[in-house]
C-alpha cells in the first residue's frame, strides 16, 4: 500500500475550508464557488496516490460539498443557538475549533463512505492535532451537531449520534475494551436525539444507549443504557471549613 501524502492531505483540508467559507459575502451561503481550479488541483495532490477510480473519487467528492457545507451550516447554527458567548455565524465559522473538527469529521466521513483508505484518518488526525478532539470517520453524527470547547472529546469509530446533540470538553464516545478481535463489531454507545453530554463525561460500549432528550451531567461514568428523558448526574461531597478552624496537621514540605 502506498501512504498518501499527509502534507498534501493537509493542504486540501485547508483549501476545501476556504472554498466552502471564503471571507466574504459567501461565508454563510449554502453555494460553493467551483471555478477556483486550486481546488482541483489540491484533490488532485491529495488523491494522487489512490490506485483505483482516482479521478471517479475526486469527482464524486466534489460533488458532495455543496450538500455537506448546507449541514455545516445548520451545525454553525446550532453551535451558536447554545453558545451564549458566540455573537455571530461568522464568528463561530471562523474561529471555533469545535466547528472545525466537525467539518474535518463531515469531510472524511464523506470519504470513509467511499472507501477511500487512510485518507479519511489522516483528515481527522489533522483536526485531532489542531483543536485537541478527536473523532473517527466512521462515527455516525446526525445534524445539527454542537461541539462546545471541546478539546479533549474522543468519538469513536462505531459510535452513533443523533440529531441536536450538544457535547462539551474531556467527552468520551468510547469501548469497553480495545480487544482486536472486537474490530468488526459495534464497540462504541449510541447517542439518541436532542442529548446533551456535559464536561468529562464518559459512555462506554456498544450495546450502551442513551435515550433521547437526556442529560448527562459531568464526569458521569455509564457503562449501560439508560431510558429517554433520563438526567444523569455524578454526586461528590465537597467540604467548605474555616481555616482558623482546621487543626488537622502539615504534613508535607516544599
Amino acid at each position: 500500500m502506498i501512504i498518501p501524502d499527509k502534507k498534501a492531505t493537509e493542504v486540501a483540508v485547508k483549501k476545501i475550508f476556504r472554498l466552502m467559507f471564503p471571507n466574504n459575502e459567501k461565508l454563510t451561503s449554502p453555494d460553493i464557488d467551483f471555478s477556483d481550479r486550486s481546488l482541483d488541483d489540491a484533490l488532485a495532490a491529495m488523491f494522487k496516490d489512490i490506485t483505483t477510480d482516482r479521478e471517479k473519487i475526486k469527482n464524486d467528492f466534489t460533488f458532495t460539498l455543496k450538500p455537506v457545507k448546507e449541514i455545516l451550516l445548520e451545525d454553525a447554527g446550532f453551535i451558536l443557538e447554545s453558545d451564549p458567548a458566540a455573537k455571530e455565524l461568522a464568528e463561530v465559522i471562523s474561529i471555533y475549533p469545535g466547528f472545525f473538527a466537525i467539518f474535518c469529521y463531515r469531510i472524511a466521513h464523506t470519504l470513509h463512505g467511499m472507501s477511500v483508505s487512510l485518507i479519511p484518518r489522516m483528515i481527522t488526525e489533522y483536526a485531532h492535532v489542531k483543536t485537541g478532539i478527536d473523532i473517527h470517520p466512521g462515527a455516525i453524527i446526525g445534524s445539527p451537531f454542537s461541539i462546545d470547547h471541546g478539546t479533549g472529546i474522543v468519538i469513536g469509530e462505531t459510535t452513533i449520534i443523533g440529531n441536536n446533540v450538544k457535547m462539551y470538553q474531556g467527552v468520551t464516545l468510547g469501548a469497553l475494551s480495545v480487544d482486536k478481535s472486537k474490530a468488526s463489531t459495534k464497540r462504541h454507545p449510541t447517542i439518541e436525539d436532542n442529548v446533551i453530554l456535559y464536561a468529562g463525561c464518559t459512555i462506554l460500549g456498544g450495546e450502551t444507549i442513551v435515550g433521547r432528550n437526556s442529560i448527562i451531567g459531568g464526569n458521569v461514568w455509564l457503562t449501560e443504557s439508560i431510558v429517554p428523558d433520563s438526567v444523569v448526574y455524578h454526586k461528590s461531597e465537597i467540604i467548605v471549613r474555616n481555616q482558623a478552624d482546621f487543626n488537622e496537621p502539615i504534613n508535607w514540605v516544599i
